[in-house]
């Protein structure tokens, strides 16, 4: 064995170009390396002696923690190094396992295998580059560079596989009114066709092939929907770093339901995006300045009161109150009444002058006499370019004035009527 091997210092093996960024693992300075003349290596441990020829320096660290498995603990290792060697596993499995999270967050639906069967060669790089971190890293061949000017086949305008160009019409009208007859028979709003996973809901089930019979009502009612709630949850808890890195923006916004229901939803802001927190059903709460102070309050010791800065309610006087209760406990956070509110209450005080109110007024019995009157709108809407006409809502005031716009707009057509 001796005559076959030839040594090799540590300072020679870290110079080694080819496996410099392996001797940075901390098990390198308890393992000597070997050679031999053939040119293979060999690991030898520096306690009991244990030659390893395979498995590289992970199985010697699993040597020295002790693990059983692929190799035998040694049995003269220090206490101390025992435990870094077992820490460093520890963190190997848990930066996979972090790696895996983060896949699956990106990748809900699975790898992304948007070809069809027989397109060979043509969709390897696009499989490659869907596959998840681990199948990533264990596979022999490299992802080819010419896939990153090509944009994915399931974006608008990209180039199809050739299993999709070679599909007759008749195969492609048929998968086409196979989801059209879902979405009639469903009552499917026909612009769910626009949602972000779509495409992607596609991709999966072509992914699979024929025979796929899709999740049952039992599925998408509970499993499904717990797994898609901790996806939002990782989501959210992926925002929170950037929440400490630069801050972000609490928001609470009030409103009445159709059930004349007092809702409360709470928002917070930061430039990455907007994320819901929660709605509170206000119907049984006293919204004075406390209670909503403590509403906020606690939207905040669940985000972290150092990575809030900014605090935005509506411009109501229990809301002002509370913001500065907020402020007094917190006194790194601003409070600041919504802009969009301001301007609401800005068009209320203009509604309320008289000149305003009248021609509201009047405007309001042209738009009562048009629709009143089944043979001018008829008329009217015969006419080139016309829409309807705007009538004000009955919760914002500045609807009024957009109603208003739309009198003026429809101006030629109303004076028409009387020529």
């Amino acid at each position: 064995m001796e005559s076959n091997l030839t040594p090799s210092s540590g300072q020679d093996s870290t110079t080694n170009s080819q496996s410099t960024r392996s001797k940075i693992d901390p098990a390198w300075e308890h393992v000597s390396e070997e050679r031999y003349a053939n040119g293979r290596k060999a690991l030898i441990c520096l306690y009991c002696k244990k030659i390893t020829k395979g498995g590289g320096i992970h199985r010697m660290k699993q040597h020295l923690a002790g693990v059983k498995g692929d190799i035998g603990p040694c049995k003269s290792v220090p206490p101390d190094v025992k435990f870094r060697m077992e820490n460093s596993l520890q963190e190997f499995v848990n930066s996979k396992k972090a790696a895996q999270e983060a896949y699956e967050c990106r990748n809900p639906y699975g790898p992304n295998v948007s070809q069809f069967e027989g397109d060979g060669a043509e969709g390897e790089e696009e499989v490659q580059q869907m596959q998840s971190p681990m199948a990533a890293n264990s596979g022999k061949r490299k992802k080819s560079t010419v896939d990153k000017y090509f944009a994915p086949r399931n974006t608008q305008g990209a180039q199809p596989s050739m299993r999709s160009v070679l599909a007759g019409k008749e195969a492609i009208w048929r998968a086409d009114m196979a989801v059209g007859r879902f979405f009639y028979d469903a009552c499917i709003p026909t612009n769910a066709v626009n949602s972000f996973y779509f495409k992607p809901m596609l991709d999966a089930i072509s992914a699979i092939g024929p025979g796929y019979k899709g999740p049952n009502y039992h599925q998408l009612r509970v499993n499904l929907l717990k797994d898609a709630k901790k996806e939002v949850q990782l989501l959210v808890d992926s925002y929170r770093a950037i929440w400490a890195k630069v801050g972000c923006t609490i928001m609470g916004d009030g409103w009445t339901d159709n059930r004349q229901r007092t809702l409360i939803n709470f928002l917070v802001y930061c430039p990455e995006e907007i994320s819901f927190v929660k709605s509170v059903d206000a119907l049984d709460i006293v919204k004075d300045a406390t209670n909503l102070f403590q509403l906020f309050d606690e939207v905040i010791e669940w985000v972290g009161p150092l990575n809030v800065v900014h605090m935005v309610t509506d411009n109501a006087a229990n809301y002002v109150a509370a913001g500065r209760l907020i402020s007094q406990k917190h006194k790194h956070i601003n409070w600041s009444p919504c802009a969009a509110h301001c301007l609401n209450l800005i068009f209320k005080d203009i509604g309320k002058m008289d000149h305003v109110a009248e021609l509201v007024r009047r405007a309001s019995k042209v738009t009562i006499f048009v629709y009143n009157h089944v043979a001018l709108l008829s008329w009217l809407r015969k006419r080139e370019g016309w829409t309807e006409i705007l009538r004000p809502g009955a919760t914002r005031f500045a609807t009024t004035f957009i109603a208003l716009k739309s009198l003026h707009d429809h101006k030629h057509d109303l004076q028409a009527l009387g020529d």
